[in-house]
């Protein structure tokens, strides 16, 4: 089989082209940086989307699955250039050239609920530069799609984090660790808030089931290995030796004290992070599971665990 993936020495792109390879496939990758760590059997594409399109149509073109995993995550001014038009110039350089799309997005696309069950059919409902933009790509794969006759799966994972990877994820989680570790950590409101992470190797599971199903049409996943806080933190304090954090303050004031001093620097409670600590909605997983046979191949508990490890080795 022959693979094209983008952003293919990234956190999740590397990963996935390892698994490529080994399975003995034709693995193309587009990237900006040399692809050094990986193996010499990989075809590599040094470019980006911005690339022309004589080169992003020979990156593509008889590709059985191309894997759109390149984004800007970090600097708001380049996301729309990026991860929208960026997306719009792949698909044009892809048509009749490939038979299948896996897009890589986030569950960032439905903005920031804060109850119920937010499933594939729930509306885009963004509510920052990135998920306007993810949101923006998951809409021009879906209607490329569908004028152009190949299939495409879409994956909107939830943050994505795991031991060895350097990402803003695992540094907020090294951040929640040492908390934790300092006895410093309070529950807010009542019990039963959800905390959504998932595993980068999960991630790489899911990507590879969707680019094995590749049926006609279009279909979007949610992937999230979902939780209650109080079982998060059982889980780090457990593997750090420490006793499970007691103190529960009222969410009220706690919300007004984010409020006041939240942009003050070091102040540690913010009003994002005081709403992921009290935010009740769930990700299920059940369609992905059903249409592709996906089932987690790392444990919540196994990867945090993992990671409270890499943070006692610190850096």
């Amino acid at each position: 089989m022959i693979v094209a993936i983008t952003g293919g020495s990234g956190t999740v792109g590397e990963r996935l082209v390892r698994r490529h390879l080994a399975r003995g496939d034709a693995v193309r990758v587009l990237s900006r940086r040399p692809a050094s760590g990986l193996p010499a059997t990989t075809q590599p594409y040094h470019g980006d989307l911005a690339s022309d399109e004589t080169f992003l149509s020979g990156f593509a073109d008889g590709a059985d699955v191309l894997y759109h995993c390149a984004a800007e995550i970090h600097d708001e001014a380049k996301m729309a250039a990026v991860n929208v038009e960026g997306t719009r110039r792949l698909l044009t350089a892809a048509r009749n050239r490939i038979r299948h799309w896996v897009q890589l997005s986030s569950i960032a696309v439905y903005g920031a609920p804060q109850s119920g069950g937010i499933t594939e059919e729930s509306p885009l409902q963004p509510i920052d530069v990135y998920g306007n933009s993810k949101a923006a790509a998951d809409r021009l794969v879906i209607d490329a799609a569908r004028k152009e006759g190949f299939g495409c799966s879409i994956l909107r994972p939830a943050k994505i984090f795991g031991a060895g990877i350097d990402s803003e994820t695992n540094r907020i989680l090294y951040r929640m660790i040492s908390i934790i570790d300092r006895g410093l950590f309070f529950f807010i409101g009542k019990p039963g808030a959800v905390a959504h992470y998932v595993h980068v190797d999960n991630v790489v599971e899911a990507l590879m089931r969707c680019g094995d199903t590749r049926a006609g049409g279009s279909q979007a996943y949610n992937l999230s290995d979902d939780c209650t806080i109080e079982e998060f933190v059982t889980v780090i304090a457990s593997a750090l030796g420490k006793p499970c954090p007691a103190l529960r303050l009222p969410e009220a004031p706690i919300r007004l004290l984010a409020r006041l001093l939240g942009k003050v620097p070091g102040f540690p409670l913010t009003e994002r992070r005081v709403a992921a600590l009290i935010n009740r909605a769930r990700f299920p997983c059940g369609r992905i599971e059903r249409e592709t046979g996906y089932s987690h191949v790392v444990a919540l508990e196994q990867g945090l665990r993992e990671l409270v490890g890499a943070w006692k080795r610190g850096p």
